[in-house]
């Protein structure tokens, strides 16, 4: 599993947990829900700054965010 991909995985567990769906994290995040979509399936190379924006849509940390097992 790449990078993309792991973030990806991470991304739809959270937002699995906190009940939210892709179209409400791409209101809350500011970023199309197609974008978010692609980024969940580990089709996209994500930026920071797109990761930031879903991070703080999220309300949570950067630590939180990285704190689990796939990426250990």
């Amino acid at each position: 599993m790449n990078i993309s991909e792991k973030i990806g995985s991470r991304l739809k567990n959270i937002r699995i947990e906190l009940d939210i769906t892709q179209e409400k994290l791409s209101e809350l995040s500011e970023l199309h829900t197609t974008y978010i979509s692609d980024i969940e399936n580990g089709k996209r190379n994500i930026s920071m700054k797109s990761l930031e924006k879903i991070i703080i849509g999220l309300n949570i940390t950067f630590v939180s965010f990285f704190d689990d097992k796939i990426f250990k």
